[in-house]
Protein backbone atom coordinates (compact mmCIF):
# COMPACT_ATOMS: atom_id res chain seq x y z
CA UNK A 1 0.00 0.00 0.00
CA UNK A 2 1.45 3.09 -1.02
CA UNK A 3 0.90 6.74 0.77
CA UNK A 4 -0.92 9.45 -1.22
CA UNK A 5 0.38 10.53 -4.09
CA UNK A 6 1.15 14.53 -2.71
CA UNK A 7 2.75 12.86 0.36
CA UNK A 8 5.56 10.44 -1.30
CA UNK A 9 8.01 14.08 -1.52
CA UNK A 10 7.48 15.54 1.79
CA UNK A 11 9.53 15.30 4.63
CA UNK A 12 8.64 15.21 7.59
CA UNK A 13 9.62 18.11 10.07
CA UNK A 14 12.73 17.43 12.35
CA UNK A 15 15.02 19.46 15.24
CA UNK A 16 18.13 16.84 16.10
CA UNK A 17 18.08 15.71 19.67
CA UNK A 18 22.14 15.04 20.41
CA UNK A 19 23.25 14.71 24.10
CA UNK A 20 25.34 17.76 25.06
CA UNK A 21 26.14 19.75 27.62
CA UNK A 22 24.85 22.72 26.38
CA UNK A 23 21.16 22.12 23.82
CA UNK A 24 20.44 25.74 22.37
CA UNK A 25 18.69 24.62 19.41
CA UNK A 26 14.73 24.04 19.90
CA UNK A 27 14.19 27.48 21.40
CA UNK A 28 13.22 25.93 24.73
CA UNK A 29 12.99 28.43 28.30
CA UNK A 30 16.29 28.06 29.82
CA UNK A 31 14.95 27.42 33.72
CA UNK A 32 12.09 24.82 35.02
CA UNK A 33 8.79 26.60 35.90
CA UNK A 34 8.34 27.95 39.50
CA UNK A 35 8.57 25.28 42.28
CA UNK A 36 5.23 25.90 43.72
CA UNK A 37 3.71 25.48 40.21
CA UNK A 38 5.11 22.38 39.92
CA UNK A 39 3.87 21.37 44.03
CA UNK A 40 0.77 22.55 43.11
CA UNK A 41 0.68 20.48 39.33
CA UNK A 42 1.53 17.26 41.85
CA UNK A 43 -1.04 18.02 44.44
CA UNK A 44 -3.49 18.34 41.50
CA UNK A 45 -2.83 15.59 39.74
CA UNK A 46 -3.40 12.96 42.75
CA UNK A 47 -7.11 14.15 42.67
CA UNK A 48 -8.05 13.23 38.93
CA UNK A 49 -10.49 10.75 38.73
CA UNK A 50 -7.92 8.85 35.69
CA UNK A 51 -11.61 6.21 35.14
CA UNK A 52 -13.25 9.66 33.71
CA UNK A 53 -12.53 11.21 31.08
CA UNK A 54 -11.25 14.89 31.00
CA UNK A 55 -13.70 17.88 30.23
CA UNK A 56 -14.09 17.60 26.20
CA UNK A 57 -15.10 21.63 26.22
CA UNK A 58 -11.64 22.15 28.35
CA UNK A 59 -13.75 24.94 29.86
CA UNK A 60 -11.97 26.10 32.70
CA UNK A 61 -8.72 26.28 30.78
CA UNK A 62 -10.30 28.41 28.45
CA UNK A 63 -11.80 30.64 30.88
CA UNK A 64 -8.11 31.09 32.33
CA UNK A 65 -6.49 31.48 29.46
CA UNK A 66 -9.29 33.94 28.40
CA UNK A 67 -8.63 35.67 31.66
CA UNK A 68 -4.87 36.41 30.42
CA UNK A 69 -6.06 38.93 27.42
CA UNK A 70 -9.43 39.45 28.28
CA UNK A 71 -11.41 38.59 25.91
CA UNK A 72 -14.52 35.72 26.21
CA UNK A 73 -13.85 31.97 26.80
CA UNK A 74 -15.46 31.50 23.56
CA UNK A 75 -12.73 33.03 21.78
CA UNK A 76 -10.20 30.49 23.01
CA UNK A 77 -9.58 27.25 21.36
CA UNK A 78 -7.34 24.90 23.17
CA UNK A 79 -4.79 21.55 21.93
CA UNK A 80 -1.79 19.74 21.99
CA UNK A 81 0.66 21.95 21.50
CA UNK A 82 -0.10 24.82 18.47
CA UNK A 83 0.79 22.84 16.18
CA UNK A 84 -2.11 21.05 16.64
CA UNK A 85 -3.75 24.77 16.53
CA UNK A 86 -2.25 25.23 13.38
CA UNK A 87 -3.07 21.81 12.33
CA UNK A 88 -6.57 22.30 13.43
CA UNK A 89 -7.14 25.28 11.33
CA UNK A 90 -5.86 23.89 8.64
CA UNK A 91 -8.00 20.85 8.40
CA UNK A 92 -10.82 23.36 9.10
CA UNK A 93 -10.02 26.14 6.54
CA UNK A 94 -7.54 24.88 3.73
CA UNK A 95 -7.88 21.13 2.36
CA UNK A 96 -8.06 20.01 -1.39
CA UNK A 97 -8.35 23.10 -3.64
CA UNK A 98 -8.03 25.68 -1.60
CA UNK A 99 -4.69 27.94 -1.31
CA UNK A 100 -2.51 28.83 1.63
CA UNK A 101 -0.22 32.09 1.88
CA UNK A 102 3.40 32.03 3.63
CA UNK A 103 6.03 34.47 3.09
CA UNK A 104 10.00 32.60 3.77
CA UNK A 105 11.80 31.69 5.14
CA UNK A 106 9.67 31.66 7.78
CA UNK A 107 8.20 28.69 9.96
CA UNK A 108 8.40 25.35 7.94
CA UNK A 109 5.21 23.73 9.57
CA UNK A 110 3.12 26.38 8.39
CA UNK A 111 3.73 24.92 4.49
CA UNK A 112 4.07 21.46 5.52
CA UNK A 113 1.07 21.12 7.74
CA UNK A 114 -0.71 23.15 4.63
CA UNK A 115 0.38 19.82 1.97
CA UNK A 116 -0.64 17.34 4.36
CA UNK A 117 -4.30 18.53 4.36
CA UNK A 118 -4.03 18.75 0.51
CA UNK A 119 -4.03 22.22 -0.04
CA UNK A 120 -2.00 24.31 -2.41
CA UNK A 121 0.76 26.15 -0.97
CA UNK A 122 1.49 29.77 -2.46
CA UNK A 123 5.19 31.20 -0.65
CA UNK A 124 6.17 34.73 -1.20
CA UNK A 125 9.16 35.73 -0.47
CA UNK A 126 10.43 38.26 2.59
CA UNK A 127 12.40 41.65 1.46
CA UNK A 128 15.34 42.64 2.93
CA UNK A 129 16.38 42.15 6.45
CA UNK A 130 13.75 39.42 6.27
CA UNK A 131 10.85 41.81 6.65
CA UNK A 132 7.45 41.98 5.13
CA UNK A 133 7.46 43.33 1.14
CA UNK A 134 4.07 44.62 0.61
CA UNK A 135 4.14 45.09 -2.66
CA UNK A 136 4.85 41.00 -2.55
CA UNK A 137 2.15 40.85 -0.13
CA UNK A 138 -0.08 42.05 -2.54
CA UNK A 139 0.79 40.61 -5.46
CA UNK A 140 0.80 36.83 -3.68
CA UNK A 141 -3.01 37.47 -2.54
CA UNK A 142 -4.11 39.13 -5.30
CA UNK A 143 -3.15 36.06 -8.00
CA UNK A 144 -3.64 33.46 -5.58
CA UNK A 145 -6.84 34.54 -3.12
CA UNK A 146 -5.50 32.49 -0.19
CA UNK A 147 -8.06 31.18 2.04
CA UNK A 148 -5.17 31.39 4.59
CA UNK A 149 -2.48 33.57 4.94
CA UNK A 150 0.08 33.00 7.75
CA UNK A 151 2.51 35.75 9.23
CA UNK A 152 4.80 34.54 12.22
CA UNK A 153 6.01 37.14 14.40
CA UNK A 154 8.38 37.14 15.79
CA UNK A 155 9.09 35.17 12.62
CA UNK A 156 11.53 31.83 13.33
CA UNK A 157 13.82 30.95 12.06
CA UNK A 158 15.01 35.29 11.59
CA UNK A 159 13.84 36.82 14.96
CA UNK A 160 12.23 39.77 12.64
CA UNK A 161 9.04 41.62 14.27
CA UNK A 162 6.55 42.44 11.57
CA UNK A 163 5.61 45.90 12.26
CA UNK A 164 1.47 46.76 13.15
CA UNK A 165 1.33 48.62 9.91
CA UNK A 166 2.19 45.66 7.79
CA UNK A 167 0.61 43.40 9.50
CA UNK A 168 -2.92 45.17 9.20
CA UNK A 169 -1.80 46.14 5.73
CA UNK A 170 -1.85 41.72 5.21
CA UNK A 171 -5.22 42.01 7.03
CA UNK A 172 -6.60 44.53 4.54
CA UNK A 173 -5.32 43.25 1.32
CA UNK A 174 -6.72 39.59 2.47
CA UNK A 175 -9.64 37.78 1.78
CA UNK A 176 -9.07 34.69 3.53
CA UNK A 177 -7.96 34.20 6.99
CA UNK A 178 -5.06 35.95 8.13
CA UNK A 179 -3.44 33.74 10.92
CA UNK A 180 -0.48 35.50 13.08
CA UNK A 181 1.85 32.69 14.91
CA UNK A 182 2.60 34.52 17.92
CA UNK A 183 4.54 31.75 19.11
CA UNK A 184 7.04 33.81 20.43
CA UNK A 185 4.85 36.67 21.03
CA UNK A 186 5.41 37.68 24.84
CA UNK A 187 9.28 38.46 23.80
CA UNK A 188 8.15 40.96 21.23
CA UNK A 189 7.61 44.47 22.09
CA UNK A 190 3.68 44.54 20.43
CA UNK A 191 1.24 41.58 19.79
CA UNK A 192 -1.77 41.21 16.88
CA UNK A 193 -4.29 40.31 19.50
CA UNK A 194 -5.70 43.65 19.31
CA UNK A 195 -6.55 42.79 15.49
CA UNK A 196 -9.09 40.31 16.85
CA UNK A 197 -12.62 40.66 17.34
CA UNK A 198 -15.93 39.05 15.91
CA UNK A 199 -16.04 41.23 13.03
CA UNK A 200 -12.22 40.15 11.79
CA UNK A 201 -10.54 37.44 9.88
CA UNK A 202 -7.82 37.29 12.07
CA UNK A 203 -6.35 34.83 14.43
CA UNK A 204 -3.53 34.65 16.91
CA UNK A 205 -1.97 31.37 17.96
CA UNK A 206 -0.19 30.84 21.04
CA UNK A 207 1.94 28.40 22.92
CA UNK A 208 2.77 27.74 26.57
CA UNK A 209 6.27 25.88 25.52
CA UNK A 210 8.37 28.93 25.55
CA UNK A 211 7.80 31.95 28.00
CA UNK A 212 5.80 29.57 30.35
CA UNK A 213 8.97 27.06 30.46
CA UNK A 214 6.49 23.96 29.39
CA UNK A 215 7.66 22.44 26.61
CA UNK A 216 7.39 19.28 28.27
CA UNK A 217 3.42 19.75 28.36
CA UNK A 218 2.84 20.67 24.71
CA UNK A 219 0.08 22.95 25.09
CA UNK A 220 -0.74 25.55 22.80
CA UNK A 221 -4.37 28.12 21.81
CA UNK A 222 -5.42 30.43 19.52
CA UNK A 223 -7.25 33.56 20.07
CA UNK A 224 -9.77 33.89 16.97
CA UNK A 225 -13.67 35.23 16.82
CA UNK A 226 -15.71 32.93 18.33
CA UNK A 227 -17.50 32.08 15.40
CA UNK A 228 -13.71 30.62 13.84
CA UNK A 229 -13.30 28.64 17.29
CA UNK A 230 -16.99 27.21 16.57
CA UNK A 231 -15.87 25.56 13.35
CA UNK A 232 -12.54 23.92 14.68
CA UNK A 233 -14.12 22.41 17.80
CA UNK A 234 -16.30 20.90 15.28
CA UNK A 235 -12.96 19.60 13.30
CA UNK A 236 -10.99 18.55 16.57
CA UNK A 237 -10.97 15.29 17.68
CA UNK A 238 -12.99 14.15 20.86
CA UNK A 239 -11.40 14.27 24.89
CA UNK A 240 -8.50 15.65 22.59
CA UNK A 241 -6.62 17.40 25.81
CA UNK A 242 -6.20 15.35 28.18
CA UNK A 243 -7.09 16.38 32.11
CA UNK A 244 -3.10 16.55 33.59
CA UNK A 245 -2.28 19.11 30.76
CA UNK A 246 -5.98 21.21 31.24
CA UNK A 247 -4.84 21.29 35.07
CA UNK A 248 -1.38 22.52 34.16
CA UNK A 249 -2.18 24.98 32.30
CA UNK A 250 -4.92 26.60 34.82
CA UNK A 251 -2.43 26.73 37.10
CA UNK A 252 0.14 28.29 35.33
CA UNK A 253 -1.71 31.36 34.24
CA UNK A 254 -2.10 31.87 37.99
CA UNK A 255 2.01 32.58 37.72
CA UNK A 256 1.86 35.19 35.05
CA UNK A 257 4.52 37.18 37.57
CA UNK A 258 6.84 34.70 37.40
CA UNK A 259 6.13 34.28 33.84
CA UNK A 260 6.83 37.91 32.97
CA UNK A 261 9.91 38.20 34.98
CA UNK A 262 11.42 35.06 33.14
CA UNK A 263 10.50 36.76 29.70
CA UNK A 264 12.29 40.35 31.11
CA UNK A 265 15.37 38.21 32.21
CA UNK A 266 15.61 36.21 28.64
CA UNK A 267 15.40 39.57 26.67
CA UNK A 268 17.66 40.89 28.51
CA UNK A 269 20.24 38.17 28.02
CA UNK A 270 19.30 38.15 24.43
CA UNK A 271 20.23 41.70 24.03
CA UNK A 272 23.82 41.70 25.96
CA UNK A 273 24.36 37.87 23.50
CA UNK A 274 23.63 40.17 20.52
CA UNK A 275 26.03 42.76 21.64
CA UNK A 276 28.78 40.21 22.22
CA UNK A 277 27.90 38.57 18.85
CA UNK A 278 28.36 41.66 16.85
CA UNK A 279 32.29 41.62 18.24
CA UNK A 280 32.93 38.29 16.53
CA UNK A 281 33.48 37.47 12.70
CA UNK A 282 29.28 37.22 12.11
CA UNK A 283 26.39 38.93 10.58
CA UNK A 284 23.82 39.42 13.28
CA UNK A 285 20.03 39.48 12.68
CA UNK A 286 17.72 41.69 15.13
CA UNK A 287 15.69 39.52 17.44
CA UNK A 288 12.54 39.94 19.01
CA UNK A 289 12.13 36.40 20.14
CA UNK A 290 13.89 34.12 22.49
CA UNK A 291 16.80 33.25 19.74
CA UNK A 292 18.93 35.04 17.67
CA UNK A 293 20.27 34.26 14.12
CA UNK A 294 23.16 34.86 12.79
CA UNK A 295 25.47 34.00 9.58
CA UNK A 296 29.36 33.49 10.10
CA UNK A 297 31.35 35.36 7.51
CA UNK A 298 34.63 33.68 6.95
CA UNK A 299 33.84 30.02 7.56
CA UNK A 300 30.88 27.84 6.27
CA UNK A 301 27.68 27.42 8.57
CA UNK A 302 27.79 24.05 8.91
CA UNK A 303 31.21 23.82 9.46
CA UNK A 304 30.95 26.33 12.58
CA UNK A 305 28.18 23.89 13.61
CA UNK A 306 29.84 21.41 13.77
CA UNK A 307 32.51 23.39 15.42
CA UNK A 308 30.12 24.02 18.29
CA UNK A 309 29.11 20.41 18.48
CA UNK A 310 32.46 19.36 19.15
CA UNK A 311 32.60 21.66 21.81
CA UNK A 312 29.43 20.09 23.75
CA UNK A 313 26.92 23.07 22.52
CA UNK A 314 24.63 22.13 19.68
CA UNK A 315 22.75 25.09 18.24
CA UNK A 316 20.27 24.85 15.24
CA UNK A 317 21.72 24.54 11.42
CA UNK A 318 19.68 26.90 9.29
CA UNK A 319 21.72 26.55 6.14
CA UNK A 320 20.24 24.18 3.80
CA UNK A 321 17.30 26.40 4.44
CA UNK A 322 15.75 28.47 1.26
CA UNK A 323 17.70 32.03 1.69
CA UNK A 324 19.54 31.15 5.02
CA UNK A 325 22.77 29.89 3.24
CA UNK A 326 25.16 29.50 6.11
CA UNK A 327 22.76 30.78 9.22
CA UNK A 328 22.66 29.48 12.78
CA UNK A 329 20.25 29.78 15.04
CA UNK A 330 20.99 30.16 19.24
CA UNK A 331 18.36 29.75 21.56
CA UNK A 332 19.09 32.05 24.58
CA UNK A 333 19.96 29.94 27.52
CA UNK A 334 20.94 30.49 30.93
CA UNK A 335 23.98 33.33 31.63
CA UNK A 336 26.74 30.08 32.05
CA UNK A 337 25.11 28.67 28.49
CA UNK A 338 25.37 31.69 26.49
CA UNK A 339 28.69 32.43 27.92
CA UNK A 340 29.81 28.82 27.40
CA UNK A 341 28.09 29.45 23.38
CA UNK A 342 30.23 32.49 22.71
CA UNK A 343 33.65 31.30 24.01
CA UNK A 344 33.21 27.98 21.60
CA UNK A 345 31.63 30.32 18.63
CA UNK A 346 34.94 32.46 19.30
CA UNK A 347 36.89 29.38 19.51
CA UNK A 348 35.60 28.11 16.04
CA UNK A 349 35.67 31.34 14.42
CA UNK A 350 39.36 31.93 15.24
Amino acid sequence: MTVREDLSALEGYHSPQVDVLVRLNTNEAPDQPPSAFRDELAAAIAQISWNRYPDRSATELRAAIASLHDVDPSMIFVANGSNEVLQTILLTYAGPGRTVATFEPTYQLHGHIARLTGARVVEGERGDGFVLDLDEVRRVTTQAQPEVTFLCSPNNPTGVVDSEADVRAVVDQSSGLVVVDEAYGQFSSWSALSMVDESSSVAVVRTFSKTWSMAAARLGYVVAPSWMVAELDKVVLPYHLDAVKQIAGVLAVRHLKEMNERVARIVAERDSLVADLTALDVDVYPSGANFVLFRPRSKPGRTVWQGLLDRGVLVRDCSGWPRLANCLRVTIGTPDENRTFLRSLEEVLS
